[in-house]
C-alpha cells in the first residue's frame, strides 16, 4: 500500500469514525483527496449496510438521555445482531449520540415509511398550491424536492446529523453497520418536553 499522510488518516478517521486501513485504502484510492475518500467510505459504507439490512436484529438496548436541567427527555431503541455487540463502547457511544441527536433535532418518526399518508398528501397540496402557473412536470419535481426537505425535518434517518451536518442519521448508521459489522436498526424513540401540547 502506498505512504499516505497520517494526519490525513487521522483527520479522515475523525470525521468518519471508519476503521484507520479503510481510512488509509480510501486515501490512496483518492490520491491522497480528503473529501472522494470520504465519498468512497461512505459508499462502501452504504453498499455494506444493505447487505446486511435483511439480517434479523433481536439484541440491542433502550437508552435514556435528559437535557436542559430535565426539560427534554428521550428515550430510544436501538437493536444489534448479538448481545456482545450491544454491550461494545462503540455501539454504546453510537446509541449516546442518536439520543443526543433526538433531544436536539426533534424528529417525529424514525423513516418516511413512519409517517401517516394523508400528512404527506396534505403537504404536497400546499406545495402545490405555492408553485403555480409552471408545467405540470415541473411542479411535480418542485412538490417533491419540498417534500423531501419536509421528511429531512421531521423524519431522523433523513435529518443532517448534529455533530457532522454532512451526513445524515441514515449514513451515520451505514456507517456503524460497517464499522461494526452487524446490522443495526434504530426502532423506536419518544421524546418528551416540559409543557408541550400533547397530541390528542
Amino acid at each position: 500500500m502506498a505512504e499516505v499522510n497520517p494526519t490525513l488518516v487521522k483527520q479522515l478517521r475523525d470525521k468518519t469514525n471508519a476503521g484507520m486501513m479503510d481510512c488509509k485504502r480510501a486515501l490512496v484510492e483518492s490520491d491522497g483527496d480528503l473529501s472522494k475518500a470520504e465519498d468512497i467510505l461512505r459508499k462502501k459504507g452504504i453498499a455494506s449496510a444493505s447487505k446486511k439490512a435483511s439480517r434479523t436484529t433481536k439484541e440491542g438496548v433502550v437508552a435514556s438521555y435528559i437535557h436542559l436541567q430535565g426539560k427534554v427527555g428521550v428515550l430510544v431503541e436501538i437493536n444489534c445482531e448479538t448481545y456482545f455487540v450491544a454491550k461494545n463502547d462503540n455501539f454504546r457511544d453510537f446509541v449516546k449520540d442518536i439520543t443526543l441527536h433526538i433531544a436536539a433535532a426533534h424528529p417525529l418518526y424514525v423513516s418516511r415509511e413512519q409517517v401517516p399518508a394523508p400528512l404527506v398528501e396534505r403537504e404536497r397540496e400546499i406545495y402545490r398550491a405555492q408553485v403555480t402557473g409552471k408545467p405540470a412536470n415541473i411542479v411535480e419535481k418542485i412538490v417533491d424536492g419540498k417534500v423531501d426537505k419536509f421528511y429531512s425535518n421531521i423524519c431522523l434517518l433523513d435529518q443532517a446529523f448534529i455533530k457532522n451536518p454532512e451526513q445524515t442519521i441514515k449514513d451515520l448508521v451505514a456507517l456503524k453497520i460497517a464499522e461494526i459489522g452487524e446490522n443495526i436498526v434504530i426502532r423506536r424513540f419518544a421524546r418528551y418536553a416540559v409543557g408541550e401540547e400533547i397530541a390528542e
